[in-house]
């Protein structure tokens, strides 16, 4: 073993950008800068950084896109064979459920920026794969495999780039045999686009104070599955979305169904975190979906083939903070671009990305290198990505205060009249409190009682992890951080009654309730999906998520 306190020099690489991130925005970025190099004879080096094992491993999303973003930065991808974006929405179906039924909610009624048609039904993942494939081909560096862990400053403190975890490091914190210090790449620019709550987002909006003047950001756990169905129950270009059961009233969420080739259909869950009753498990809430009539028979003699999740943004307009630092920006899902009722932002991170190449190309031909790019934050405003979320940016916070039934009613009132007048009868709405606030004592709520899975339509927590092909090395530090174990005890067990126990998808927390010790927080690492969930609904914000060791995680292969 090689002691922890003597550390070698890290060997460091330079170029002009530095991207944190080989999702949509962290790619269009890269391919950006390389196309506006390419088109003025200039040669800028860039460089994209992925935490998963390959790109597209850690990346989960419905997904139906809104190529509007395709179209600026790939325009002729509808000629590419390679694409793997191939079924166009056909049919668009919106449902309402109760226990026993359903009703169709007419598509007449539904404001016209909530059509599906004209979009397509991808593996994000794929796309994600498809596009590193784009930027390689332009010069772009990609390093899968290597989680930023943390950002470097100079004496001025402006980000001058990152560093990669150091590999080798066992559980106790001592050095390995096989110990290797991170690497430091440095550059005149660093891009993030680490995807939703990210752990250098999240200490870059800390350190600069990014969001002193946005409203509190709020998030929903998306939990998804991909089946292959019968072929006679198989209906490519098929888009469903429901509201209503299995939550009640004043629980925030809805499903998504999608039908895409090769007899698969993906499924999934969101519920809105800023939920009320610690007893409730978003994971056992989809299962139970499944069971629903309007949706059980499409899964009937299928097999699921992949299981993940992970968090999303929700705060929209008024939730996205400060996104110029000096030395970089935010973007994509950092950024928090989502449109919440339209369960899109593949396409604003992708616009965010392209953006942010322009801004940042700009400054590069000035000579200029770790200044302070303001513009991005005027920019995306008057640009479609803020077009795209001021007309839903009171959604969420309606559905919050008037629960699903009136809150939807409001919410798809508010949309046509943003969308018909371009204006808002509410003006901008607050969202109140964060997620964490929100959960009440167990002693004011009731407890729900979840029927055991059968195997078929709805199954367990580890048996779905199975599919994920998570994985982590075992003797490596937690990369999930409880700032204090006596808060955690007396708090989110005592007063909550565990609900992380609940709102993990993945079975990674658990009070023991055996031994002298009892009860005993224990925290099954190696079960993570990287959802961060924990690190937005703790009650306390007690605990935190940071990268593991490097290719750590899950390993989606179509997600």
């Amino acid at each position: 073993m090689i002691m922890a306190d003597a550390l070698p020099e890290r060997e460091s690489m330079e170029f002009d950008v530095v991207i944190v991130g080989a999702g949509p925005a962290g790619l269009s970025a890269a391919i950006r800068l390389k196309q506006l190099a390419n088109e003025k004879g200039e040669d800028i080096s860039v460089v994209v950084l992925e935490k998963g094992s390959e790109v597209g491993a850690h990346i989960l999303s419905g997904a139906v896109i809104d190529p509007v973003g395709l179209d600026k930065l790939v325009p002729d991808w509808r000629q590419d064979d390679t694409a793997p974006i191939k079924t166009e929405v056909k049919e668009d179906h919106f449902l309402a459920l109760g226990p026993a039924g359903s009703i169709r909610i007419p598509n007449f009624l539904m404001p016209k920026l909530m059509n599906n048609h004209g979009n397509y039904i991808v593996s994000l993942g794929n796309v994600c794969r498809w596009l590193a494939e784009k930027a390689e081909a332009l010069g772009v560096e990609i390093y899968p495999g290597f989680a930023a862990a943390e950002v470097l400053y100079n004496d001025e403190g402006k980000v001058i780039g990152v560093a990669t975890g150091d590999m080798g490091v066992a559980r106790d914190g001592s050095h390995k045999d096989s110990y290797m210090r991170g690497m430091a790449l440095l550059g005149k620019y660093v891009l993030i686009g680490e995807g939703v709550r990210g752990s250098l987002a999240k200490e870059l909006i800390e350190k600069f104070d990014l969001d002193r003047d946005s409203d509190h950001p709020k998030f929903g756990i998306g939990i998804k599955e991909l089946w292959e169905v019968d072929p006679k129950k198989h209906k490519p270009g098929l888009v469903q979305h429901t509201l209503g059961w299995p939550l009640d009233n004043k629980t925030g969420g809805g499903s998504f169904l999608y039908h895409l080739e090769d007899n698969q259909v993906a499924v999934g869950f969101v519920v809105h975190l800023n939920y009320q009753n610690p007893y409730l498990s978003p994971f056992e809430e989809f299962q139970r979906f499944k069971t629903h009539l309007a949706v059980r028979d499409t899964f009937e003699g299928g097999k699921r083939i992949s299981y993940g999740a992970r968090a999303i943004t929700e705060g929209g307009y008024q939730s996205v903070p400060k996104l110029s630092f000096p030395g970089g920006l935010l973007m994509g899902c950092s950024a928090g671009f989502v449109n919440v009722p339209r369960i899109k932002g593949s396409h604003n991170a992708m616009l965010s990305g392209m953006l942010a190449g322009d801004i940042v190309f700009d400054a590069l031909e000035k000579g200029e290198a770790q200044t302070e790019l303001t513009a991005f934050d005027t920019a995306w405003r008057e640009s479609e990505i803020g077009q795209d979320l001021k007309k839903v940016r009171n959604v969420k916070p309606l559905l919050s205060r008037f629960g699903t039934v009136f809150g939807m009613a409001l919410s798809g009132l508010d949309m046509w009249t943003n969308e018909l007048m371009g204006f808002s009868l509410f003006g901008t709405l607050k969202h109140g409190k964060s997620d964490a606030a929100s959960l009440k004592p167990a002693m004011d709520c009731k407890k729900i009682q979840y029927p055991k899975p059968d195997g078929k339509i709805s199954f367990d927590k580890l048996s779905s992890v199975f599919l994920s092909n998570t994985n982590h090395e075992e003797d490596q530090p937690i990369h999930l951080k409880v700032r204090d174990e006596a808060l955690q005890k007396a708090s989110e067990h005592d007063v909550y009654a565990g609900p992380s126990n609940r709102y993990c998808p993945a079975g990674v927390y658990e009070w023991v309730e055996e031994g002298e010790d009892a009860p005993r927080f224990q925290i099954n690492a190696q079960n993570c999906v990287h959802c961060k969930t924990c690190d937005i609904k703790d009650p306390n914000g007690n605990i935190t998520w940071t990268v593991p060791e490097g290719t750590g995680g899950p390993n989606y292969p179509n997600m």
